[in-house]
């Protein structure tokens, strides 16, 4: 059985440790981000926050402003779309825990009767490609009708 002191300082050493990287598909997802945040600010949109955690389980890739409109950004990277858009990925499922973390997100407005919509950007490329493509669709789809907002 070890000393307790030299499992509190084993405990601590091991915490010091480097965070591993993220996996590949992360590591692509999050390079699609940045080129996505980039092409928003370069079009005139105010970057609110990148990955934004709302609630437990609920996260926004980019949440804007958009003039006067609030939005919340799903971006989604492929490499190719030799198995279709990428967009389409943003299944009922999905469409669905993003209307559920976006009621969330304006109940925690001081005003949250605000325009707003959902947006999905696709990212076609691979990491280290300095010019991917990049395809917007704005009001890519409405609230989940199971979803009232305050009046």
């Amino acid at each position: 059985m070890l000393h307790p002191l030299r499992q509190l300082r084993d405990f601590l050493n091991a915490r010091k440790q480097p965070a591993a990287e993220p996996p590949a598909h992360l590591q692509t997802g999050i390079w699609g981000e940045d080129h996505a945040a980039r092409w928003l600010a370069e079009h005139g949109w105010k970057i609110l926050g990148r990955r934004v955690r709302v609630g437990d389980r609920d996260e926004f890739d980019i949440v804007a402003r958009d003039g006067e409109a609030l939005v919340f950004v799903e971006v989604k990277t492929r490499r190719s779309e030799f198995f279709g858009s990428p967009g389409s990925a943003v299944d009922k499922a999905k469409r669905h825990s993003l209307s559920r973390a976006a009621v969330r997100y304006l109940h925690t407005l001081k005003e949250p009767m605000v325009n707003f919509r959902f947006d999905v950007i696709e990212v076609i490329g691979a990491r280290g490609d300095h010019d991917p493509v990049i395809r917007h669709i704005p009001n890519a789809f409405p609230l989940d009708r199971c979803y009232q907002l305050p009046t």
